[in-house]
């Protein structure tokens, strides 16, 4: 809405010279509406429209100078001369901002790509299990940030991750390269989800001392390994230091999947603590596990409060880990007003069975007395 009133701007000043020129006295002059008619629809309009603009000012100074009899006083001659440059000037700062502007948007291109191909979107069939992964990016104008997740059918099963570099920027982008570039190798190799983690702990730290901006602070990732092995109707969770899973059922019981012994994030194993220590549940069809980052838990409304993604979920049937991300994103926006202060991902697997509970419509997420 803004915008287009600003982009009538142009036409308004120019209609608005015209009118105080006539109606004030011969040493008063609407000069000042002329030039800065060109000026504004320089950054806004296209090359043409902008010279419209000021051939359109220009116009309208010779037309009224002829109208009032002053076209052969020195003072309407200058007069004309300072709108005609100004309109010049207008076409030249077009010029700059329109390649500054294709310029951005082939840089903006690039990156977007490169990060996409860090996090590239799963598919929604992987290992005859449904996935679905969200993410949204708390810096402005990014597509990734310091949150990660993965999915990959290995010998072993599926295996899966999701994990949150500490810090923000190109460095947390740095270390979830590394996280994730290790962990495609990893997965397919590794027998076991303990030695898994171990690899990624490897990976950080021998990156760590290579790289300058990976230093001890971006390298200190919370995780949470996951496989499912097939046909089993088991589920396997290592988790290092990182927020609780959920585990929900198609009558909509929900669990909490919680270590039975806190771990130290990635990136720690040098400061020493416990073996890890893989934990099974079970897994059966009709069963979707949710994955996500702080980034879910730490948003808050307006009040302080944080989200709490079990007491939200509870009690509710999803057709499908799809549908169970986007009434989730979309609840979290509710609460939070709209703005996000950290990174989020949302990682959902889900076991198809023969007989599914009904599809039925669920009860909205939102409690009634927040519904606008």
């Amino acid at each position: 809405m803004t915008r287009r009133v600003v982009r009538l701007l142009p036409g308004v000043l120019i209609a608005v010279g015209m009118v105080f020129d006539a109606l004030t006295p011969p040493s008063f002059t609407g000069s000042p509406f002329f030039t800065a008619a060109p000026l504004i629809a320089a950054p806004l309009f296209t090359l043409w429209a902008t010279a419209l603009t000021g051939g359109l000012a220009v116009c309208g100074v010779f037309v009224l100078h002829i109208l009032n009899g002053t076209s052969w006083k020195v003072e309407a001659l200058t007069e004309l001369v300072t709108v005609l440059t100004v309109a010049g000037l207008a076409l030249l700062i077009n010029r700059m901002v329109r390649r500054s502007g294709e310029r951005l948007a082939s840089a903006r291109g690039i990156a977007e790509a490169a990060q996409r191909a860090v996090l590239p979107k799963p598919a929604e069939r992987i290992g005859g299990l449904h996935v679905s992964a969200w993410y949204e990016a708390a810096q402005a104008d990014a597509f990734i940030g310091g949150d990660l997740y993965a999915v990959q059918e290995t010998p072993y099963g599926v295996r899966l991750a999701v994990g949150d570099v500490r810090g923000k920027g190109l460095g947390a982008v740095e270390a979830v390269a590394v996280v994730l570039g290790a962990f495609r190798e990893a997965a397919e190799t590794e027998p076991t989800l303990e030695a898994l983690a171990q690899r990624l702990e490897r990976a950080l730290a021998r990156e760590g001392t290579r790289r300058d901006s990976l230093d001890a602070v971006e390298g200190f990732t919370t995780c949470v390994l996951g496989e499912i092995p097939p046909g089993a109707g088991t589920l396997r969770l290592l988790n290092r230091g990182h927020p609780e899973p959920l585990l929900l059922h198609g009558n909509g019981e929900l669990a909490v999947l919680a270590p039975t012994e806190p771990a130290l994030p990635l990136g720690l194993g040098e400061l020493g603590g416990r073996p890890d220590l893989v934990q099974e549940w079970a897994f059966p069809a009709g069963t979707t596990l949710l994955l996500y980052t702080d980034g879910l838990t730490e948003a808050r409304d307006g009040a302080g409060e944080f989200y709490d993604p079990a007491a939200r979920l509870r009690g509710r049937i999803f057709p499908g880990p799809q549908a169970l991300l986007g009434a989730l994103s979309s609840d979290v926006r509710r609460h939070t007003g709209g703005g996000a202060t950290d990174d989020m991902a949302l990682l959902a697997v889900g076991r198809p069975g023969e007989r599914e509970p009904e599809r039925r419509r669920t009860v909205p997420v939102v409690p009634r007395g927040d519904v606008m």
